[in-house]
């Protein structure tokens, strides 16, 4: 199919606000900035079951939820995203959970919120969107105007709890990320929004989408950083990095790659790329081009505390110590 861009007059417009402020200083103060690691990986160390969804420990298990955050904040990560991936209304319906969406969303940017205030650290709150878990119209049955509400629903409870930025993550469709874009933008127009997409199948997304493609819709959607996460391993997102540079010079880049290929091992997933490694590819994804660098599934604060320190050591002349 068509890539078909929105006109430059129909693109979204973020105005000027304390949360853009915050978010331009940070990446004014840090060239490369250190993102998180994985949440759903540590609630599955802490004795999250199979099949039981990770957003309920927020409620449930609010203290473990809040030292994984601390874990990141102690690793030098200064992006952290609330435990909220799947809390939108049409995952959460999968548990009766869906009637709980506004609770669910706040209380986890609040924790967050709180644990970052804590600790004394500048780093942002991001607000976690993962997909709905539907297939979008007209191959599957999920409508377009609905998934701009089901988005919008979650980004209004995670703007009411204090976020300072969206971040929408591992989606495969244009279609499904352009109306999480939109239902974001509607909702909280003023926060800062990055966008993700997984490129898991031959270097292009499970719905068909190349990196070249993606970063040029979501810079033109309005997204104000875009890249990948989740994957195959970092060896996947550092080739997909590359070419997005490529297509779009001026681009902010994202990378979250998995620590490697997953394994089932007892029902779990588990994951093989050591702290070292990533922190290894961590510097690969600077020098391609990527601003904010992080982990996704199977990365743990040590493997982010490797990426910080490997980084901060690696920093190209005249960039401060501190970056990543």
């Amino acid at each position: 199919m068509p890539l078909v861009l929105p006109d430059a007059a129909d693109r979204p417009h973020v105005v000027d606000g304390p949360a853009n402020q915050r978010w331009l200083d940070l990446l004014a103060r840090n060239p490369t900035v250190l993102a998180d690691g994985a949440m759903g990986t540590m609630l599955f160390a802490a004795g999250l079951q199979f099949g039981d969804p990770p957003e309920a420990w927020t409620l449930s298990h609010p203290d473990v939820v809040r030292r994984v955050h601390r874990g990141y904040l102690e690793a030098g990560s200064r992006i952290l995203m609330t435990n909220t991936f799947g809390a939108n209304r049409q995952r959460l319906s999968l548990h009766n959970l869906d009637g709980r969406v506004a609770e669910l969303n706040r209380t986890a940017a609040i924790l967050l919120r709180g644990e970052v205030a804590a600790s004394g650290s500048d780093a942002l709150v991001a607000g976690d969107i993962g997909p709905t878990g539907s297939i979008m119209a007209p191959t599957g049955t999920l409508d377009y105007d609905m998934a701009v509400d089901i988005f919008a629903e979650q980004a209004a409870a995670l703007a009411a709890g204090g976020v300072d930025l969206i971040w929408i993550e591992t989606m495969s469709d244009l279609a499904e990320i352009r109306a999480g874009i939109e239902g974001a933008r509607r909702a909280a127009p003023n926060l800062p929004l990055i966008a993700t997409m997984t490129f898991d199948t031959r270097g292009h997304t499970m719905m068909g989408v190349s990196p070249e493609q993606a970063v040029v819709a979501l810079t033109a959607w309005g997204a104000d950083a875009v890249g990948g996460n989740c994957g195959n391993g970092p060896d996947e997102l550092l080739a997909v990095i590359g070419r997005m540079r490529a297509a779009a010079p001026e681009a902010r880049l994202v990378a979250k790659s998995n620590a490697g290929m997953p394994e089932l091992v007892d029902m779990r997933a588990v994951y093989r790329t050591d702290p070292q490694t990533m922190a290894d590819c961590a510097v690969a994804m600077r020098d391609a081009g990527a601003t904010i660098i992080g982990g996704c599934c199977g990365t743990t604060p040590e493997h982010l505390a490797a990426m910080a320190a490997r980084a901060a050591h690696d920093a190209p002349a005249g960039t401060p110590s501190s970056a990543a």
